[in-house]
């Protein structure tokens, strides 16, 4: 499975790298994550234990994440459960009119001997039928949130501006 979910997002940079880095938080965040427990923490690298649902049916994992906000790049390497040996990179492109495009992007392949099994049950089942499903909603749900705070921003900077406007 080599797999890209993309969207374009009118939000801050720093809050989307924050909202999709901070995985801690993802429970709180993203309805569809049951639970995320750092198991370990050196600097900008985690060990995590990922539980999360596709539409109703569990799914869960082992991680290591490396955060990188000066590129900024996140990046997963799954080393426990179903999914062993995913690569998972989240990239950011901030674009000139003020969006930024966030894509995350998954490789995966099972390794079972027999390669047309191996390619169905990699890209149909863990690609099409779970990443997409949980990515998708993990973008989507982080595009909601950063919208939101960069419109309040907007409100917030538009009523400043026209207090002070009226205080002159």
């Amino acid at each position: 499975m080599d797999r890209s979910d993309e969207i374009i997002i009118d939000g801050d940079l720093q809050t989307i790298f924050k909202l999709g880095s901070e995985i801690e938080n993802w429970p709180d965040l993203l309805p569809h994550y049951r639970s995320v427990t750092i198991l370990q923490e050196r600097g900008n690298r985690y060990m995590a234990e990922m539980k999360a649902s596709r539409s109703g049916i569990p799914v869960s994992w082992a991680c290591l994440q490396e955060r990188d906000p000066s590129i900024p790049r996140i990046f997963f390497r799954h080393i426990g459960g179903f999914t062993k040996g995913m690569e998972v990179f989240w990239t950011f492109d901030e674009r000139e009119d003020g969006t930024v495009a966030v894509r995350i992007s998954h490789d995966f392949r099972k390794g079972w001997p027999v390669d047309a099994f191996d390619r169905f049950v990699s890209d149909t089942i863990v690609g099409d039928f779970f990443v997409g499903n949980i990515a998708g909603k993990t973008l989507n749900t982080i595009k909601m949130i950063a919208e939101d705070e960069r419109q309040r921003s907007r409100q917030e900077q538009d009523s400043c501006a026209k207090a002070a406007g009226t205080a002159s």
